[in-house]
């Protein structure tokens, strides 16, 4: 079986002391890819870094995190746009997107930010990962508004049927991840009505560890956790689960 993580944060602050071993583990639970989100001007660095253990394992994005969108967005915006437009090897614009749980003040610069994001994503040929925090519907109307959209994830989703079809319409994978596995979660009942083509997995780590772990630091070796109750609701074995979604993630971020 081979597995993809396509939206994991292991070069973050809560790995830092062994980064090594978090991949290694990774590895070890098959997951063989770690697709790995920029957050802002300040995580470019350590993201570089980290991706420079494995190179064959790593696959870097760039982007501005919507809630990193404040003041100095414009600023932070052209170093991204020099990171994308350099020579350096970015597999998707991510992550990207809006975020109206924490601050709705910014939804504007956020918008803006967002679609010049997916602006270069299409004139790089390369795929997005958008974050939608309590702004699917917003998100998706922004979307709309484009001439041309990139191919990508709205990662981490946890809508509804609706919203997960209306996805789907425009082409984009949903990004399923520990929630499906929480007890009182209604995915499980979502995605009975979407194609397991349609998907793909995600840790979103150190964040939303699966059941058994829920409530501790996530990692991408729980992949198969995700994987294993996606087998259940689909009733499928895991080894389908493993090569579909693994299919779909390669083809969506061109691995």
């Amino acid at each position: 079986m081979e597995f993809v993580d396509t939206h994991t944060h292991l070069f973050a602050e809560e790995f830092k002391d062994e980064r090594a071993a978090v991949i290694q583990r990774a590895l070890s639970a098959s997951v063989q890819s770690l697709l790995l989100p920029n957050i802002d001007a300040d995580s470019i660095g350590d993201l570089k870094a980290f991706s420079a253990l494995a190179p064959p394992h790593c696959y870097p994005m760039m982007g501005l995190h919507p809630c990193s969108v404040k003041e100095d967005y414009l600023q932070q915006l052209e170093k991204v746009r020099q990171e994308l437009f350099s020579t350096y090897k970015y597999y998707a614009v991510g992550e990207i997107g809006l975020d109206l749980y924490w601050d709705k003040s910014t939804a504007d610069i956020q918008k803006i930010a967002l679609l010049q994001q997916c602006q270069w994503a299409v004139e790089l040929g390369i795929p997005v990962s958008l974050h939608t925090r309590d702004a699917v519907s917003e998100t998706i109307a922004c979307l709309k508004t484009m001439d041309k959209r990139p191919a990508g994830v709205f990662h981490c989703f946890t809508g509804s049927i609706a919203e997960a079809q209306e996805i789907i319409a425009l082409g984009y994978a949903l990004g399923i991840g520990g929630v499906v596995t929480f007890k009182n979660s209604h995915l499980p009942n979502v995605l009975r009505d979407i194609p397991l083509e349609r998907l793909v997995l995600e840790t979103d780590s150190p964040y939303l560890a699966p059941v058994p772990f829920r409530g501790k630091r996530n990692e991408s070796g729980y992949i198969p956790h995700i994987a294993g109750k996606l087998a259940e609701i689909y009733n499928v074995g895991i080894e389908v689960v493993a090569a579909t979604t693994t299919a779909t993630a390669k083809s969506i971020f061109k691995l």
